[in-house]
């Protein structure tokens, strides 16, 4: 959701990364991303979330997130995390 104008916004999320010693659960990430549904958030800053969040938890190699929205106006907005 926009932070702005509380309106809806559409978004790709695709995560990327080199596991070390644990996976993600497909279903355990489903439902994080999910909680992302509500949230007023910029698309920037989602990006950094997700990719800090799996460095976290899973601690891969690295990381990347990209994170593709289109909102309202036809304006698309491409951002991308990595880490470390």
């Amino acid at each position: 959701m926009c932070p702005v104008t509380e309106q809806p916004d559409l978004s790709t999320v695709v995560i990327e990364y080199a596991p070390h010693q644990r996976c993600i659960e497909s279903k355990s990430l489903k439902l994080y991303l999910w909680s992302f549904r509500d949230a007023a958030v910029f698309a920037e800053q989602m990006a950094v979330d997700i990719a800090a969040e799996v460095h976290r938890t899973a601690a891969p190699s690295w990381v990347e997130v990209h994170v593709s929205q289109r909102a309202r106006g036809g304006i698309e907005t491409e951002t991308f995390a990595r880490l470390p």
